[in-house]
């Protein structure tokens, strides 16, 4: 009776199998294996932003600064699109910051999962997260926890990637008459191409898109400079605010109108 006993406290308490920790060294080793695929796929971003650099006047020198301080290639290739003499300094500043808001909620989402990181690695930790370190550190949080060590093995690779990419392309494209003639400048319009479908949602985000398209077109036929893309980034916040508020009422209503059909009901 007493072994019968036992037998059913084990099954109404499985055992919870936790994962072993790892070391330092298999800590870094797994973050430079995750991060690997997409720093290969970097590569041609590098060279064609370095090269576009080039065509518009700066030196392999201030390329490979703008990479090492900077570090998003979304927003280095938001200021090379936009750069002119003199530099159009308040609609560039403007711009990149609409594109890098998303870091806001990147931040957010990771910030929970830094607490093996202290004060300082918290900051080290926040300028190195772009886009793929960033999806890579929040997987390897969900499966095993994250660590200072994965995070160097990720963040490394990706940053000396993209130095190396972005300088040779600077140096490379400085010999190059015309990148256009290449296809260089259409890199700013694939990279936005490429954050849209991040956002896809189906049919719901058409008017967003719509709306964005719409004010960036009218407003780069109206106005000179770079404001065409903060229109076209307004317009579908606004939209976006405007669904999302509607949908919110609606299912305020929805809500309301049950809650009579269930006081209604005798």
């Amino acid at each position: 009776m007493g072994k019968l006993r036992r037998m059913l406290v084990d099954a109404s308490h499985p055992m919870t199998h936790e994962t072993p920790p790892s070391s330092p060294v298999e800590d870094l080793r797994a973050g430079f294996i995750q991060i690997l695929p997409l720093t290969i796929a970097c590569v041609p971003f590098g060279l064609i932003l370095g090269a576009n650099a080039a065509a518009k006047g700066l030196s392999v020198i201030e390329v490979t600064l703008m990479s090492a301080l900077v570090f998003a290639g979304s927003a280095q290739f938001v200021a090379i699109d936009l750069w002119q003499d003199p530099a159009p300094w308040a609609a560039l500043g403007l711009t990149v910051l609409l594109v890098n808001l998303r870091h806001v909620l990147m931040g957010a989402s990771l910030a929970g999962k830094l607490d093996r990181f202290g004060t300082l690695g918290r900051s080290i930790a926040v300028f190195f997260m772009a886009d793929e370190i960033w999806a890579v550190a929040e997987r390897r949080a969900i499966e095993r926890g994250l660590t200072p060590a994965f995070y160097l093995g990720a963040a490394a690779p990706l940053y000396l990637n993209w130095l190396v990419t972005t300088t040779i392309g600077a140096a490379v494209g400085a010999l190059v008459a015309d990148p256009r003639a290449l296809g260089f400048d259409f890199a700013f319009t694939a990279v936005f191409i490429g954050l849209v479908a991040g956002f896809w949602k189906g049919r719901s985000s058409l008017p967003v898109v719509v709306a964005s398209a719409a004010a960036a077109i009218a407003v780069r036929h109206a106005v000179p400079g770079g404001w065409f893309v903060v229109a076209g980034a307004l317009a579908g916040i606004g939209v976006a605010a405007l669904r999302a508020g509607d949908a919110e009422t609606g299912g305020g209503k929805a809500v309301l109108r049950a809650e009579a059909d269930r006081s209604s009901t005798p």
